[in-house]
């Protein structure tokens, strides 16, 4: 484990595993999404064979301490970055145009970032501790149940569209600045990059921030 320890003690290294983990958790937004659409099905037996085959498939246990340790290690380095950032630069300069410099959206990567993941432990605790951790007490028999409560309270389909937003604004630096750090930096391959990005930043969350207002409006 000496190349990990490493890799966490120098910058270059906490980037590198900041990017590998930040594109592992954009690949997981994928495949989260495409499980969420059986929630638009009707009666949600679709969305409940769905819930249940990951709750029991043993290869999906494994990959959910995979998923949980991604973002764990995803938060370390972030805060360490921002630490070794502020260490480096502790006093502002006398005149600075940050905007001229960077975009929004990367000077505020640690807020965006901040808020999402209030939204995940809030996220976590309506619809994966109260069916997956035996002790603690559902407010419905199923986990389709679970959303159909969840998302008849108008204030959380509100909060929950707000943090797609945030997210939206998180993976428009994210992604292309993982491809930056990985060295896939080309003037020919740059711009096409960036557009993808943009445009998977813009649908992915999106489309989450629809099912909930769906199923709003339907149930």
């Amino acid at each position: 484990m000496s190349w990990f320890t490493k890799a966490l003690s120098g910058t270059v290294g906490r980037k590198l595993l900041m990017s590998l983990s930040g594109l592992f958790l954009i690949s997981f937004l994928v495949i989260h999404l495409l499980g969420n659409f059986a929630l638009m099905k009707t009666e949600g037996t679709a969305f409940n064979e769905y819930a249940n085959f990951m709750k029991t498939n043993p290869a999906i246990k494994v990959l959910e301490y995979v998923l949980f340790g991604g973002f764990i290690l995803h938060i370390v380095i972030a805060v360490a970055l921002t630490r070794l950032n502020k260490k480096a630069r502790p006093v502002g300069y006398a005149y600075n145009k940050p905007s001229a410099n960077s975009s929004w959206f990367s000077r505020n990567m640690g807020l965006t970032g901040f808020l999402i993941l209030v939204f995940l432990l809030i996220h976590l605790k309506t619809f994966f501790f109260t069916h997956k951790v035996p002790l603690w007490e559902a407010q419905a028999a199923t986990l389709y149940d679970e959303a159909v409560v969840a998302f008849s309270n108008p204030w959380y389909v509100l909060f929950y569209v707000i943090a797609m937003g945030f997210l939206s604004f998180h993976l428009i630096h994210a992604f292309q600045s993982a491809f930056q750090t990985l060295g896939l930096r080309h003037p020919k391959y740059t711009p096409f990059i960036r557009v993808v990005g943009v445009i998977f930043a813009i649908i992915v969350p999106a489309l989450f921030a629809l099912i909930p207002v769906y199923m709003y409006f339907t149930h």
